[in-house]
């Protein structure tokens, strides 16, 4: 399954090329979301155009039992313009579903009638199973779910949804009344600060109990999409210095979650509004989203929380178009996704597989003494295979071309800082080190520009040792002796004298002899021995 990718103007008035093009609208409590979509038949989702609307149809249902009026006419206006936007861009069906706060107002059938009557637009309500079926097809599209339990968590303004899946497969949807709006109003009202939220969290920890069996879904992958969780990831991600495109992928450790939430909690709304990373329309619902997230966490107790940028909208394009996403096991999604995305850029795979193939044994045989972790491994396999993707744009600093390239990719199974380092890594394979006038390099925290460092010194000599991408060398055996490290190329057919492969390895190991303290001689199969200041 491709991660969604957005569409350049040119082929998104084209939809022939990629399948069917289909618009989804999802009216929830809170927002509604439009997602214009080509949906080609292996199940790539390539985004053609989004809108978006606040118009909070939730809000003052728990008291009144009805949708506002200002709240209708906001909704009517906004999905008029969606219906223009879907006729423009030649969609070939569209999907209108409405959630929690139509499906418990007392007038939400008369909405729908005026929608249909006003925009044209059908709509479906759905139940909260069904909300849950398709968080849980979204998240199955965007993470490798075919292994283990997992428990996905959709926070809405008016309905929280759990699927329970075991090895990619459903066990159970459920559906509570505890959606952001829907809290805030019932416990959050005025400023009551810890007293609301411990009155709010015992009533959701009361019902979730009935919901999750603790022998079934302890220590679960706990996967949350909504707005409560892409702000969470901008909030941590901004405590941590971070900053990346999207959020998507981010790992929340579960403690994360207890602080941020124990610090809002304290807040008024207009003091919110100056936490980074917390979107300003957020700002008062952040801490009921918050403390449902922490019940559910404090239930299920796995380490941290994985965030999706996706959610009911893509579950529902995937389900318009009858694709089925593919259950991955752990890896397979990700090397899938950047094999992908290297293909749309034209990449040489010859080359790029050999200087992977060569950085690994580099890696396996010098990452330890060198202070790699073993996380590293997988930073530098995808570096490699991604290190030449800039000549899609042109040769000329197609390094730096690479580096923009891959931030702004869409790579599924990759957190957001682990993309940022695949990026550093590939930008700095060749060309001028990394060095403080660097502005983006020199951001990282310190042990990020370390890492970089290392693992880009032992790309550049892997690329090296491919110069004339050949592919001409099987396998390197290094020697760590007490004045340099000696890298003896193995040829793969006898008689190749390697002499390109040599010099360009030598050419490019200086920065790798300072990382590791010692020069680096590259030794030929005729025994002929070559150091960077040869």
């Amino acid at each position: 399954m491709s991660h969604p990718t957005r569409l350049p103007a040119d082929i998104a008035r084209d939809p022939t090329p990629l399948g069917q093009r289909i618009a989804a609208i999802d009216i929830g409590s809170n927002s509604i979301r439009q997602l214009i979509a080509d949906v080609t038949p292996r199940g790539e989702i390539r985004v053609v155009d989004e809108m978006k609307a606040a118009p909070r149809l939730g809000h003052g249902l728990s008291h009144t039992g009805r949708l506002g009026d200002t709240n209708m006419d906001e909704a009517i206006a906004a999905l008029s313009r969606m219906a223009t936007l879907a006729k423009q861009l030649d969609v070939s069906r569209i999907e209108v579903v409405a959630t929690s706060a139509v499906r418990d107002a007392a007038n939400g059938a008369a909405f729908l009638a005026r929608v249909r009557r006003e925009t044209g637009l059908r709509c479906r309500i759905l139940r909260g199973d069904e909300e849950a079926h398709l968080a849980f097809r979204s998240a199955l599209a965007h993470f490798e779910l075919g292994r283990g339990r997992s428990v996905v968590m959709d926070i809405g303004g008016g309905s929280l949804e759990l699927a329970l899946a075991a090895e990619g497969l459903v066990e159970r949807l459920v559906s509570f009344p505890f959606g952001a709006i829907r809290l805030t109003e019932r416990y959050l009202a005025g400023r009551p600060g810890p007293k609301g939220v411990r009155k709010l969290r015992k009533a959701v920890r009361k019902e979730i109990k009935k919901a999750l069996p603790l022998r079934d879904w302890r220590n679960a992958e706990v996967i949350g999409s909504g707005g409560t969780f892409t702000n969470l990831a901008g909030m941590y991600l901004a405590r941590q210095g971070v900053k990346v495109r999207s959020v998507h992928g981010t790992r929340v450790p579960r403690q994360e979650v207890e602080h941020l939430l124990e610090q809002l909690a304290t807040m008024s709304v207009e003091e919110r509004l100056a936490v980074p990373g917390l979107n300003a329309g957020r700002a008062d619902l952040i801490v009921a989203g918050l403390a449902v997230a922490a019940e559910v966490l404090a239930r299920v107790e796995p380490r941290e929380l994985l965030t999706s940028a996706y959610g009911i909208r893509e579950g529902l394009v995937l389900e318009s178009a009858r694709v089925t996403p593919t259950i991955a096991d752990p890896g397979e999604a990700r090397e899938r996704s950047v094999v992908a995305f290297a293909e749309r850029c034209h990449y040489e795979a010859p080359h790029a597989e050999q200087v992977r193939r060569l950085a690994l044994q580099l890696f396996d045989a010098m990452g330890t003494r060198i202070g790699c972790e073993p996380e590293d491994r997988q930073i530098l396999a995808d570096a490699a295979l991604l290190h030449d993707v800039g000549y899609h744009i042109n040769y000329v600093a197609h390094h730096k071309h690479s580096y923009h390239l891959i931030l702004h990719a869409d790579l599924l199974g990759i957190t957001p800082t682990d993309q940022v380092l695949i990026a550093q890594v590939a930008r700095y394979h060749r060309g001028k080190r990394p060095r403080r006038e660097h502005e983006a390099w020199w951001a990282l925290d310190r042990a990020s520009r370390e890492r970089v460092v290392r693992l880009a010194a032992l790309l550049r000599l892997a690329d090296g040792l491919d110069r004339g991408h050949s592919s001409a060398i099987e396998r390197v055996k290094v020697r760590w002796l007490d004045r340099a490290i000696r890298i003896t190329l193995v040829p793969r057919r006898a008689s190749d004298p390697l002499r390109l492969e040599a010099w360009g390895g030598a050419r490019k190991a200086a920065l790798l002899g300072e990382v590791a303290g010692v020069p680096i001689e590259v030794v030929a199969p005729n025994g002929a021995v070559l150091r960077a200041d040869d």
